[in-house]
Parts: C-alpha cells; sequence; structure tokens
C-alpha cells in the first residue's frame, strides 16, 4: 500500500539517513524543494557555501589522514628532523643536519621532515647521498612553502595537526635543531604526548648545546621548581652537538626495542595446528 503524503503542517521529524531534523528546524536545512538528485546535479553558478563548511571540512581533514597514513606505512624505521627554515646551507647547523642525515639512511632509518628549506632540506639531502628514503611532510602557507628539490616522497598537507601525526606516528625517535615557533611546537607536542603516555617512550635528541641550554636551564630552574612537571620528565630530552651521537643513541634505543620484541615472541607466536587439542569427551552422553 502506498504511504499517503503527510499533510502540510506535520510536525512528524524528518529522518535523511543518520541525521533527523525537528520540525522547527527544518527551515535551516531545506534544500530549496529540490530533489536530492537535482540538487547533487545541478550546476553552481558560483563558488557553493558547503565548500567552506565544518561539515565538508571535515571530509578534507579526514582525506589528509588517509593519504598521509597510505604513503607512510610501509616507510619503515624512520627518525623525524626538526628545525628552523631559515638555516643556510653555510650554517653550522645546516652542515651538521646534513651529515645526521646521511648518518640515519646509512644505519638504515628513512628521514622524515617538514618538507621545507633550512634545516628540513640538509636533512633530506643527507638522507639522500646516504642512499635512505627522504620524505617531507610540507604545509600550505601564506608563503607558498615549497618542498625542497631533496625529497623523494612528498606528502602535502593543509592542516598542522594532521601533518604531526605523521612526524611521531611513522618515527623511532626525534632529532630537534635550532628553529623557532613551529620547531618548539613539534619539540613539545612529542614531549607532551610521551609525558602523558599517548606515545610509547621514544627519544627526543636536540642538537646544539649553546642554542638550547638555556631553555633546559628555564625547565629545570622555574617548571621543575614550581612543580608544573616531574624531574623524570626533564630527562625525557638529550642533549648533543655530535650527530654522531644521537644516531648511537637512536641505535641504542631501537636495539633495546628489538630485546624486548625478542622476549615475547615465544609468549605471542601463532598458535600452531599440533598445539590445539580435541575437546574431551563428556563421561555421560545424553541418550
Amino acid at each position: 500500500m502506498a504511504e499517503k503524503p503527510r499533510p502540510k503542517g506535520s510536525t512528524a521529524a524528518q529522518r535523511r539517513g543518520r541525521v533527523t531534523i525537528k520540525p522547527g528546524a527544518r527551515h535551516l536545512a531545506r534544500h530549496g524543494g529540490r530533489t536530492e538528485d537535482e540538487a547533487l546535479l545541478r550546476r553552481p553558478t558560483v563558488r557553493p557555501e558547503f565548500l567552506d563548511s565544518d561539515p565538508w571540512r571535515s571530509l578534507r581533514i579526514l582525506s589528509e589522514f588517509v593519504d598521509g597514513f597510505d604513503a607512510l606505512a610501509a616507510v619503515g624505521p624512520a627518525v623525524s628532523v626538526f628545525g628552523s627554515a631559515r638555516m643556510k646551507p653555510g650554517n653550522r647547523y645546516y652542515k651538521q643536519a646534513r651529515e645526521l642525515g646521511s648518518m640515519l639512511a646509512k644505519a638504515g632509518y628513512a628521514v622524515i621532515t617538514g618538507g621545507g628549506p633550512g634545516i628540513m632540506a640538509a636533512a633530506n639531502r643527507g638522507a639522500q647521498e646516504g642512499g635512505g628514503l627522504s620524505v617531507g611532510c610540507n604545509i600550505e602557507l601564506p608563503m607558498e612553502q615549497g618542498l625542497n628539490p631533496y625529497v623523494d616522497l612528498g606528502i602535502e598537507f593543509r592542516y598542522f595537526f594532521a601533518r604531526k601525526v605523521m612526524f611521531v606516528k611513522y618515527a623511532d625517535a626525534f632529532v630537534i635543531f635550532p628553529g623557532g615557533y613551529g620547531t618548539l611546537d613539534e619539540l613539545f607536542e612529542a614531549l607532551t604526548l610521551i609525558q602523558t603516555k599517548k606515545v610509547e617512550h621514544f627519544p627526543v635528541i636536540l642538537i646544539g648545546t649553546d642554542y638550547w641550554t638555556g631553555m633546559i636551564d628555564w625547565i629545570r630552574a622555574t617548571l621543575l621548581e614550581e612543580a608544573a612537571i616531574s624531574a623524570a620528565d626533564v630527562d625525557l630530552l638529550r642533549l648533543t652537538d655530535d650527530p654522531a651521537e644521537a644516531v648511537e643513541i637512536i641505535n641504542a634505543y631501537a636495539e633495546k626495542q628489538r630485546e624486548a620484541a625478542a622476549s615475547t615472541a615465544k609468549a605471542t607466536k601463532p598458535i600452531a595446528r599440533s598445539d590445539v587439542k580435541k575437546p574431551a569427551k563428556p563421561e555421560h552422553a545424553e541418550s
């Protein structure tokens, strides 16, 4: 039997998939009397308003996560390297970042950076020179920052938070060179995730004792003194001027992780067919 049309002025709620629209709010979600197919196929004469809406923006955010996960899933062991985009090739930190990138590549690590110039380009360049995979997670900025020429695998992001997830999710360690607000943001994001145990503890290494000592002194003298953090939180940071020492720290951590995995291998091995026993027969079968 065909459903009777609702009378005008019906007070019943209208349901569209997972969305229910109350009668008093229908004017807020109206399509001007058009069918859904007509609304879909109608060619807009101006930029559709929905492209600037939060629901549409959420789909763009989701697509960035999907693209990033898909691109980086098979990267393997990797180290994220951060630092200022303003460092020039003649700068000592640029030279150290290039050296570090090469050492990491030769040790079997991919190098992940923000994909821009300065320290990022230096680390990507070193990774290429060392024969490793050079990854750049670039961010769309008003000044049109583009991928540096030393990136083998590049991913473009609109949103900083989606980009930072990639830095953390696929890294076995962070190495932080001198930098500005962006570098500090990435540094403290990593420390916060480790401190709150949102991620497994991994090395966070600062390169440049002259540059970072003042910050560490302030952390100890102010944050620790006021009990805003614990002493263990200060110990999350490692400080060095030697890229080779940074690689040694990362290798030591990776070896510890491999030992931990090996120690649990027996307990977590797949169940073999021979391990499965037949269920015992009941003593008294039903008649």
